[in-house]
């Protein structure tokens, strides 16, 4: 694990192949809001991927901002939230396409230190689940899949004329507690309704847990993960 700090990049963590070792796929993994690029660090190993895939997980720090729901309080966030209630919250779309531009970056560093787009995977939980989803399903390049965590649809009203042809046919895993207080399992039902409406193929799973990830959501993301990259390596890359 290093942490990255090139100004021109979000800063990030990262788990994976040692220096000098090569890397085959990469995983960009959104930490939820007033968490950190740490967040999800830990989770790694529950995943239980065949080091013979070779993956990079990339954990980038979302940046500091006044966050409107939270009374102001600065904290790391991919945009500004605001709103009388969870159902209700206003999206603020200008820190959400800020935000999408800097993931972009991220994807385009994974591909010039030699990872393609077909080897990448997007994966989030709750507000980074909702980056993952939104630069996901318009990112012009075929990517190995998109996962959001306890998360939902962002600019839902303009997914339909903004998703890109060359990730119509991505996997997208979408996992959700059905006890979450925070962001209500409705929301990860619409979302998989808008996609499956628009489709995309969809896993969607959900646990008896509030906004929380469990060790059986992260079994399942751990062989979605094995199955998408396993799919799109070259031949003999994998053995």
């Amino acid at each position: 694990m290093r942490e990255r700090t090139e100004s021109e990049f979000l800063e990030t963590v990262e788990v994976g192949p040692g220096p000098g070792d090569p890397t085959d796929a990469s995983v960009i993994w959104m930490h939820g809001l007033g968490a950190d690029g740490h967040d999800f660090e830990p989770i790694v190993p529950y995943l239980k991927l065949p080091p013979s895939l070779r993956v990079r997980f990339v954990f980038p720090h979302a940046p500091m901002i006044p966050v409107s729901l939270n009374m102001g309080m600065v904290m790391r966030a991919w945009y500004d939230l605001a709103g009388p209630d969870l159902r209700r919250i206003r999206h603020d779309e200008a820190g959400v396409r800020r935000s999408a531009a800097a993931i972009e970056a991220l994807i385009r560093r994974e591909r010039d230190r030699g990872v393609p787009a077909a080897r990448i995977v997007l994966c989030g939980f709750s507000q980074g689940g909702a980056m993952a989803l939104h630069v996901g399903l318009r990112h012009q390049e075929k990517l190995a899949g998109v996962a959001g965590l306890s998360s939902f649809l962002i600019l839902a009203d303009k997914v339909a004329t903004e998703v890109s042809d060359a990730n119509r046919s991505t996997s997208v895993l979408v996992c959700h507690g059905t006890l979450d207080p925070m962001v209500p399992e409705e929301m990860g039902r619409a979302s998989r309704d808008k996609l499956v409406a628009l489709g995309y193929d969809v896993t969607y799973r959900t646990w008896p847990m509030l906004h929380e990830v469990c060790l059986d959501e992260m079994d399942v993301l751990g062989r979605w993960l094995e199955a998408r990259l396993t799919a799109t390596a070259s031949p003999g890359e994998v053995q």
